[in-house]
């Protein structure tokens, strides 16, 4: 009596569910306590590194996040300094195509590659703290959600655990893209991050390098909901309506590119909800003294929308390239890499859908 009380307390805890089950229809019931997710997703592979929800695993898929975000958003620097361009002088660069050639015409070829350093610097930050407390969050979530709530509001617990991984991710940002926007936009302010950043600070104090993190959060937040929900409802999707084959039977190659597709058409959305503060945040950080408000009412609604299509176009490469190569990095720590949530047992008996 005693221990099968135990075992019924246990599948009762709300805290010990799974965030998705990963036990295949059809396999029968057993009479073990319900792991939690972590311990269920570590016995998926044999061949995985380590257990999902680790210490390791946590700390790896931070690094893989410093090499999707910082390397992606270095290699793209030239067409996001077009894009800042278009956004605080459209007079003067009036399109993608015009706004190049007049850079390389002012400023030569390595005119393009204005604001490297804090775009590297504080995008390899963002992504540490954007997918490696994304991964925390949705565990932690998940944990308290329960496994039947946690499949049911999927959608939900995306989107709260990529907003409450953005907001720290915006505050390690911040001071590197006011540089990085100061460098680009300002012709003749600074040509290097050792001189931009000594600068801001003599003119403006500390307060320089955060005064676009509200507008940042308003910018970086929506996005980085619609980046991961998309990608992960995306990826479900894919498998299940596209792939002629289940996840199981892909190999690693095919895998990685319904991550690259799926992570493409997250990004097109991404680019569309977070483009009117993107356009703040450039300006903001061009303008001394300004606020956010002030410069929302000077753009107009016209205005928060230049720059729009270029935009779409790297945001879109950007998170294609960026879940790609985080996905490569699993693959190649060997990682545990759950497959699409699938309903509960417990929740299919409830609906009537299995016996």
């Amino acid at each position: 009596m005693y221990p099968t009380a135990l075992t019924q307390l246990a599948r009762t805890n709300p805290f010990s569910a799974p965030l998705f089950t990963l036990q295949k229809a059809g396999e029968p019931e057993t009479h073990t306590p319900v792991q939690t997710r972590r311990l269920a997703a570590a016995a998926t592979a044999e061949g995985d590194s380590c257990e999902f929800g680790s210490q390791k695993y946590l700390i790896l898929c931070g690094f893989g996040g410093i090499l999707s975000c910082g390397t992606t958003h270095t290699a793209v620097v030239p067409l996001d300094l077009v894009k800042c361009r278009m956004q605080v002088d459209p007079a003067k660069y009036k399109s993608i195509f015009n706004g190049f050639s007049i850079t390389v015409r002012e400023d030569g070829v390595r005119g393009l590659a204005k604001g490297w350093a804090p775009t590297f610097i504080g995008y390899s930050m963002q992504g540490l703290c954007k997918f490696g407390f994304y991964e925390v969050f949705k565990i932690m979530y998940g944990d308290l959600l329960g496994e039947e709530n946690a499949y049911m509001w999927r959608t939900s617990l995306y989107l709260a655990a990529s907003a409450s991984a953005e907001f720290f991710a915006d505050i390690a940002l911040a001071p590197m893209e006011a540089c990085k926007v100061r460098i680009q936009t300002q012709p003749g302010y600074a040509n290097t991050l050792r001189e931009c950043a000594p600068k801001m600070y003599a003119e403006e104090g500390l307060w320089a390098f955060y005064k676009g993190v509200v507008p940042l959060w308003m910018r970086q937040i929506p996005y980085t909901m619609m980046k991961f929900a998309c990608f992960e409802r995306t990826v479900e999707l894919l498998y299940k309506y596209v792939v002629p084959k289940p996840r199981s039977e892909c190999s690693k190659p095919e895998q990685l590119v319904v991550t690259f597709v799926a992570g493409y058409i997250a990004g097109v959305f991404c680019a569309i909800v977070s483009h009117p503060a993107d356009s703040v945040v450039s300006v903001l950080n061009k303008e001394k003294g300004s606020t956010a408000v002030q410069v929302l009412k000077k753009l107009g609604p016209k205005g928060v929308w230049k720059g729009l299509v270029a935009r779409i176009i790297m945001i879109g490469t950007l998170t294609a390239l960026q879940w790609f190569i985080y996905d490569s990095v699993k693959v190649y720590f060997r990682l545990p890499r759950p497959p699409p949530p699938e309903m509960p047992e417990s929740l299919k008996k409830k609906l009537g859908l299995t016996e």
